[in-house]
C-alpha cells in the first residue's frame, strides 16, 4: 500500500535523512587505502547512536550490519568485514539508512579511492548524473516509469546497463514501502506519483552487462561479468512541482 506522508511526516524525515547524508560525508571523509569495511561499519554505527538514532540496515532481515560497503564488481549488499582492506584504484558504493523518531532515511554513494582509472571515475559520475535525469521533471501527477525511462537513457546513451533485478522503493515508517521504483522503464507508464510520496531512487549502473549473480551469503550481489558497478541514492519527497531531496 502506498501512503502519502503529511507534512509533520516529510519534517521528521527530514531529520533521518539529515542524519543519513551526514554518515556519508563522514564515510567520505574518513575512507582511504588500508581501511577495512569494517572500519567502514563502525564510523557509521558509532555516529548513527551517538545521535540517538538506530541503523536502519542493522539486523533488517537478519542483515548484521550498518550499511552495506560494494566494492567494484559488487552492485551492493557487501558485507562489511575485517577480512575486507580497500585498496588503490577501487570504487566502493556505502548504502545507509537511518531510522530516527519511527521514520527512514535511505542514501547511497559511490567513492573513489587513490588512483582510480578513467573509465571508473566515468562510471561513478554517470551514475550520480543518472539519478538527477531521473528526478529532472518529477512532480505531483508524474508517471512512475518517467523514474526508470530517464535513468535508463541517460546510461545506456553513454555505452552502461541498468541493473533490474534490484529496484528502488518506497519509504517511511517502513524501510522498503510500495511502490517499487525501477531504474528502467518506458515514459509514461505506471502510477502517477502523487504529492507526499516519499521514494528512494537508486540508479544501478553497470560497466558491462544488465545481469547480477546473487552471492552465497544471501545477500552481497555482483555483475554477472564482474566488470565494476557503481550505486547512487536519495530519498526524495513528491511535491506539486518537483521533489525534495531529503538526503543531500
Amino acid at each position: 500500500m502506498i501512503t502519502i506522508k503529511t507534512e509533520s511526516e516529510i519534517e521528521k524525515m527530514r531529520e533521518s535523512g539529515r542524519l543519513t547524508k551526514n554518515v556519508l560525508e563522514l564515510i567520505e571523509k574518513s575512507i582511504r587505502v588500508g581501511m577495512t569495511t569494517k572500519d567502514l561499519d563502525k564510523i557509521a554505527y558509532d555516529y548513527i547512536k551517538s545521535c540517538g538514532a538506530t541503523p536502519s540496515f542493522l539486523n533488517y532481515c537478519g542483515y548484521p550490519a550498518s550499511i552495506c560497503a560494494s566494492i567494484d564488481e559488487t552492485v551492493v549488499h557487501g558485507i562489511p568485514s575485517d577480512e575486507i582492506v580497500i585498496r588503490d584504484g577501487q570504487i566502493v558504493s556505502i548504502d545507509v539508512g537511518v531510522e530516527y523518531n519511527g521514520y527512514h532515511g535511505d542514501a547511497a554513494r559511490t567513492f573513489t579511492v587513490g588512483n582510480v582509472s578513467e573509465e571508473k571515475r566515468k562510471l561513478v559520475e554517470v551514475t550520480k548524473e543518472c539519478f538527477f535525469k531521473g528526478i529532472e521533471n518529477l512532480k505531483d501527477g508524474t508517471p512512475l516509469g518517467d523514474i526508470g525511462f530517464a535513468v535508463q537513457s541517460h546510461a545506456e546513451a553513454n555505452g552502461y546497463s541498468v541493473v533490474r533485478a534490484l529496484v528502488g522503493h518506497g519509504i517511511g515508517t517502513k524501510m522498503h514501502e510500495d511502490p517499487q521504483v525501477p531504474n528502467y522503464g518506458r515514459k509514461g507508464t505506471g502510477i502517477r506519483l502523487k504529492k507526499g510520496m516519499a521514494i528512494a531512487i537508486e540508479p544501478m549502473i553497470n560497466a558491462g552487462v544488465y545481469q547480477v549473480d546473487f552471492m552465497p551469503d544471501g545477500w552481497t550481489v555482483k555483475t554477472r561479468d564482474r566488470k565494476p558497478s557503481a550505486h547512487y541514492e536519495n530519498t526524495v519527497v513528491i511535491g506539486e512541482d518537483g521533489v525534495e531531496i531529503l538526503t543531500l
